[in-house]
């Protein structure tokens, strides 16, 4: 989509890859300047930059932060430094949670070092669905974010349905769309929307660490009425006309961006 109808700043979390990247560009295609937060290694870092070049190259402003999305100090650091810059109040409209990083290990199982532990449990929730709650309670707080403002999570079907080795990202996912219907009744006041998207099975570096990923590919094909995957870009289009001005009536949902993927058995 070429048409620039968006303005002022979108907040990516996750910005470096799938899913976050395509929301990234997407929305900075649209007319919006970015802030991304990754964590990226060494290696990966000229993915990030390129992100960043494409953003910059189409006349819109890029600033990236490489940390733990889920650290309470880094995210207290990186929201400073937004709120410094001028005219930020209530500039920044759009959110996106997009941060896939969890404990991938069965409940039960023969020996103890092969199950999920208390501590990757938590850790996982923390991640893939508490944090959503942390920064949009953060940017609230500071004035960043107000009326006709955006929240995004980023499901899966793993928040209903089950797969082997799967559960703590499952549960991560049943309560991040929990978050997001309670940040949608007690944000409409202030008129902010918010929305879980439930994306179709998506070949991204995030699904391609999950344990039989290659049958989860196979399956969705076969069974999309679409006849294909889901795609990154997929997601972030849908996301781009979700953050349109007259769109702040659809909140509390989870929406599905599959085709038609989740409906068939």
């Amino acid at each position: 989509m070429s048409l620039q109808f968006l303005e002022g700043w979108a907040l990516i979390l996750g910005a470096s890859s799938g899913f976050g990247e395509a929301c990234a560009l997407a929305l900075a295609e649209a007319g919006m300047n970015i802030v991304g937060v990754h964590l990226d290694r060494r290696g990966t870092l000229p993915n990030v930059e390129r992100i960043v070049s494409r953003i910059r190259a189409g006349g819109r402003e890029a600033v990236f932060f490489n940390i733990n999305a889920a650290d309470a100090e880094k995210r207290a650091a990186v929201l400073d430094e937004i709120s410094a810059r001028p005219g930020m109040t209530g500039r920044l409209r759009v959110l996106v949670h997009s941060l896939a990083f969890g404990t991938l290990k069965p409940y039960i199982a023969e020996t103890e070092r092969e199950v999920i532990s208390q501590p990757q449990m938590e850790m996982t929730m923390d991640v893939m669905a508490h944090s959503l709650v942390y920064w949009t309670q953060d940017l609230v707080r500071r004035g960043l974010m107000g009326k006709d403002g955006r929240v995004f999570s980023l499901t899966s079907a793993g928040g209903a349905r089950v797969w082997k080795t799967y559960g703590a990202v499952s549960a991560a996912k049943a309560a991040l769309e929990a978050h997001t219907r309670q940040l949608a009744l007690e944000l409409g006041p202030l008129g902010i929307s918010v929305n879980a998207i439930r994306a179709g099975v998506t070949d991204t570096p995030a699904l391609r660490k999950i344990p039989g990923h290659e049958e989860m590919i196979l399956m969705a094909r076969k069974k999309n009425p679409c006849g294909r995957l889901t795609t990154p870009e997929d997601v972030a289009n849908a996301i781009v006309l979700l953050s349109h001005p007259k769109a702040g009536w659809i909140t509390g949902n989870v929406i599905g961006v599959d085709g038609g993927e989740f409906i068939v058995d």
